[in-house]
């Protein structure tokens, strides 16, 4: 039976040459992506700045509602989009609607974790729900065969140039556009099994043929299936949550209820970006709870 580890956890992205954490404060932060800087909101951040002034290249503006919605102020030395890379990923970041920029920095050290776990796998099979761009994706191609798997067929054909620019798309990747909950029940039908799965489902969202998707009410139902998807050999299930008021304890016993015919160990806790500079800050950003199983 898989243990719970109580005590929750912090991952720590501490930046790298595509991505830093400049300030932050007074609900915003303040972030380099390769050559340009952003001002992006953030609740979170409580504190007060420290930099006097934060020269920015765009920033974006929340809408007065709740889900969202806003805009960017951009300046015209932006182009469309630019390259970055993480380790050998590389990837295309451009603003988006959403006030992203095409892909979570703060996963940086969960792609690191799972990479770990199958350092002894060459001919691993994983999954990747609620893929997006696909900079998960491509760094668990190192170790064998991945799903991607995104509702969006927008964010799944920017995934494959991602792989392009990385120089994999002769990888084994199957690049799916479905509904996550649905694909899961027809995988454990098939009686399929990956020796991984990561997960980021967003709080809202609508699947191809307009599913509608609440995370309150679709997760714990596609922890229960991502769950017949492993069995004692495989490796792990990484689970993360943005934007709603729940706790990391909260999810973990999701999972702790989900894979109790399973061994191993589920932690849980906050990630995080750490600013750059002496006497930095942790930003949180999300929560997480992970299951692992060394075999």
């Amino acid at each position: 039976m898989a243990m719970l580890i109580q005590q929750p956890l912090v991952m720590e992205c501490t930046g790298w040459e595509a991505y830093r954490l400049l300030d932050s404060g007074g609900g915003r932060k303040y972030e380099a992506f390769g050559p340009h800087a952003f001002i992006r909101p953030e609740p979170q951040a409580m504190w007060q700045p420290r930099l006097a002034d934060w020269d920015a290249a765009g920033e974006f503006v929340p809408g007065s509602d709740e889900d969202g919605g806003g805009r960017w102020n951009i300046s015209p030395e932006v182009p469309d989009g630019w390259e970055l890379a993480w380790k050998d990923v590389r990837f295309t970041a451009q603003p988006t609607p959403f006030r992203h920029l095409q892909f979570f920095p703060d996963m940086a050290p969960v792609w690191d974790w799972m990479r770990g776990q199958l350092d002894a796998r060459n001919d691993a099979e994983t999954l990747n729900m609620f893929g997006y761009t696909g900079l998960g994706t491509l760094a668990l191609s190192d170790h064998g065969r991945v799903t991607h798997v995104d509702a969006s067929k927008k964010s799944v054909a920017q995934a494959r140039k991602n792989a392009e620019l990385s120089g994999t798309e002769d990888r084994p990747i199957r690049w799916l556009v479905d509904d996550a909950a649905k694909f899961t029940a027809r995988e454990v039908r098939r009686e399929r099994r990956y020796d991984g799965i990561i997960l980021d489902p967003p709080k809202f969202g609508r699947g191809p043929k307009n599913e509608t998707w609440r995370i309150e009410e679709g997760l714990p139902g596609l922890i229960n299936d991502c769950a017949k998807l492993l069995d004692g050999k495989s490796a792990f299930l990484f689970l993360t949550v943005y934007a709603v008021r729940m706790s990391s304890l909260s999810i973990a016993g999701l999972l702790e209820e989900a894979l109790a015919h399973l061994p191993g160990r589920i932690e849980h806790g906050d990630l995080a970006v750490r600013e750059e500079g002496e006497g930095g800050r942790l930003l949180p950003t999300a929560i997480f709870a992970r299951w692992s199983n060394p075999g």
